[in-house]
């Protein structure tokens, strides 16, 4: 069948916002226990509520109950929201943020009180009858919260802090004895991907810890994912030559496993992850990012030989293995994404190279004719450097362009800013690519997945390095003749909306944007916000109040006469990351200037957006607002949104 000729953003696509959220489940952190697979699934039906899974003898079945929501609120951001220890789920709950323990075939039941304190990270301590888990105390008056690491005995509820003194930790490791204890630590000004400790201890008879001591880390490496092997050798990940790398602890010393141009670790953002196991005393499975991408390979520990394992995907993280224990060694679980397959929960037999999908994120069977395919793109940019990014061209079977017509290009930028966009299949990329409209993902300086170095980019240039590089960008795409120079839009989340934001104040590149919950105020964020990122901005920036200027100078809320193209906001009401006055004050001030804005705010959401309703209002209200800026005609009717000075 021949593609109808219609106008770049008026193509009928089926991938609708009612497809994207009817059908989508967010999925988290993974464990095994035994033959069972657990996994956490965030459901936008049900209001973006957390839902434990167990996949056992070939089905999967809810393990919360209705009335329950997994999910922390440890440095805001959460992760470890669960675990699991011989059929017996311990987790998180997000009303009270209450830890509960729920056996088989019970209710669940609280282990802990309500008094103002957040769990996560929990792992069993069997030997002793607990559980240890990364505690943060909200009880203090005023100030910031305390962070430790507390021991949870399992009969009496009673809390025995084990680890204290420091800002933050994470990641506790029981070896397979139980005779020891690994975590991270850190401390202000630091993030977790700057600098953390890595501590190790023993118990004495009564369970209180003894000879605790820095094995490794310290405030220029960052130490990721501490694990015992079967064998009790302490291993990690650390970034100490540039490249977050594989390592073990040897007879007082630190062991490299596989040197390479790679990247083994991941931003710490929330709680939880991994990124490698154990299935055996000398072999490890792990994921590896490499220009974007990721890997699964086999490491040989004795050798140091890396076999890739042959999977089809390109996005691999949560990986958890079987243990020689359960019966089940040589079963590897994962998350993995491809350009054109959902984020699943797979299982892989190592012994077969068979996998299966436990879960897949959208049920729905896309037709491969709508769904494009991401192309990696390096751009020069400022100072003579390359930056990275993944182009989207329009796809659509049933539509092409008029003859001579450049599609428009729409920047997406990612949040963080310490992190990274992957090439897994993201239906809202294709929401917009199926009606006509090019996208570009972009790496800016400072993302992760390219080296330390790359990361580093934005260390006191936050504001100016990543807005160079999505305009370069770009700008690039434009001058090769791939999109219509014309009509480049930026769109972006969080930190995305923040660079969003800047883009449109300090560059004439763009010629619209859409900041979702984003900052236009850094001075306020530096005033405002929780204790996990209270600190982050003195390296993005500078040290605060003392480099006030700084902040002023790169707040998009005090340059608002040098905007002059439309915007619109979506914000939730219940942030506290990025507060709603920040979205609010800049909607009036471009408001007052007469320029095209909009603000659409969502009542109950806090910092990103779960309930199906609001995500599918953000996605359309943003298509609209584009097709009134740039008059063209939409293919379905959709709910539309104020626009002031229209």
């Amino acid at each position: 069948m021949k593609p109808k000729i219609a106008p770049y953003g008026s193509w009928r696509s089926p991938i609708s916002s009612d497809l994207i959220v009817r059908g989508f489940v967010g999925l988290g952190g993974i464990a095994l226990d035994g033959r069972d697979t657990y996994w956490l699934e965030s459901r936008p039906q049900e209001a973006g509520r957390n839902v434990i899974v167990r996949h056992t003898e070939g089905r999967a079945e809810d393990v919360t109950p209705r009335s329950f929501n997994a999910r922390t609120r440890v440095h805001e951001y959460g992760g470890g929201d669960f675990a699991v220890h011989r059929g017996t789920v311990f987790f998180s709950n997000f009303e009270d943020q209450r830890l509960y323990r729920q056996r088989p075939s019970e209710e669940p039941q609280p282990l802990t009180v309500e008094t103002g304190h957040r769990y996560a990270d929990m792992v069993a301590d069997a030997p002793r009858n607990r559980i240890i888990a990364v505690r943060e105390d909200h009880t203090g008056a005023g100030g910031e919260p305390a962070n430790e690491l507390v021991g949870i005995d399992l009969e009496t509820g009673e809390e025995r802090v084990l680890a204290s003194g420091n800002d933050f930790y994470s990641s506790p490791r029981m070896s397979p004895d139980g005779r020891r204890l690994a975590w991270l630590t850190w401390n202000h000004p630091n993030m977790p991907w700057d600098g953390t400790e890595l501590w190790s201890c023993g118990f004495d008879d009564g369970g209180a810890p003894t000879k605790a001591e820095r094995v490794a880390g310290g405030p220029e490496e960052s130490i990721f994912q501490p694990e015992f092997s079967p064998d009790g050798t302490l291993h990690f990940v650390s970034d100490r030559t540039g490249w977050w790398n594989l390592y073990r602890l040897g007879d007082g010393s630190v062991e490299p496993l596989c040197e390479r141009e790679a990247e083994f670790g991941l931003p710490q953002w929330v709680l939880g992850m991994s990124t490698y196991a154990f299935v055996s005393p000398g072999r490890i499975v792990c994921s590896f990012k490499e220009r974007g991408s990721s890997r699964l390979a086999l490491l040989d520990t004795a050798t140091g030989v890396l076999e890739e394992v042959e999977t089809p995907y390109s996005v691999i993280s949560s990986v958890r293995a079987g243990g020689a224990g359960d019966g089940v060694a040589g079963r590897v679980v994962f998350r993995g994404a491809s350009p054109t397959e959902p984020a699943s929960v797979v299982s892989l037999d190592l012994s077969t190279g068979e996998h299966e999908v436990l879960r897949r994120s959208g049920e729905d069977e896309l037709d491969p004719g709508y769904l494009s395919v991401p192309e990696p793109v390096e751009f020069p940019t400022e100072n003579g450097r390359t930056a990275h990014a993944f182009f989207y061209p329009p796809k659509n079977r049933d539509h092409a362009g008029p003859e001579g017509e450049l599609p428009p290009l729409l920047v997406m930028i990612h949040g963080g800013p310490t992190s990274a966009t992957t090439p897994a299949l993201d239906l809202e990329v294709q929401y917009w690519t199926s009606r006509g409209i090019a996208v570009l993902d972009v790496n800016y300086g400072g993302s992760t997945g390219y080296g330390r170095e790359y990361r580093r980019r934005l260390e006191g240039l936050w504001g100016v390095v990543d807005v160079d590089d999505c305009a370069n960008g770009a700008r690039h795409l434009a001058d090769s003749g791939r999109v219509d120079g014309g009509r480049l839009v930026i769109t972006g989340g969080s930190a995305g909306g923040y660079t969003t934001l800047c883009a449109l104040a300090f560059r004439g590149e763009f010629a619209a944007g859409a900041s979702h919950f984003g900052v236009s105020d850094v001075e306020a964020l530096a005033k405002e916000t929780h204790k996990f990122e209270s600190r982050y901005l003195d390296r993005l920036i500078g040290p605060y109040p003392e480099r006030a200027d700084l902040y002023r100078q790169r707040s998009p809320i005090h340059h608002t006469d040098q905007l002059s193209c439309p915007v619109v906001f979506f914000q939730g009401l219940e942030d506290e990351v990025v507060p709603p006055n920040q979205a609010e004050t800049m909607f009036e001030a471009l408001k007052a200037k007469g320029l095209p804005v909009a603000y659409v705010p969502f009542e109950g959401e806090q910092h990103g957006f779960r309930r199906a309703d609001n995500i599918r209002r953000a996605l359309d209200g943003e298509l609209y607002f584009y097709s009134r800026v740039f008059g063209f005609d939409l293919a379905d009717a959709v709910e539309p949104i104020k626009i002031e000075n229209l």
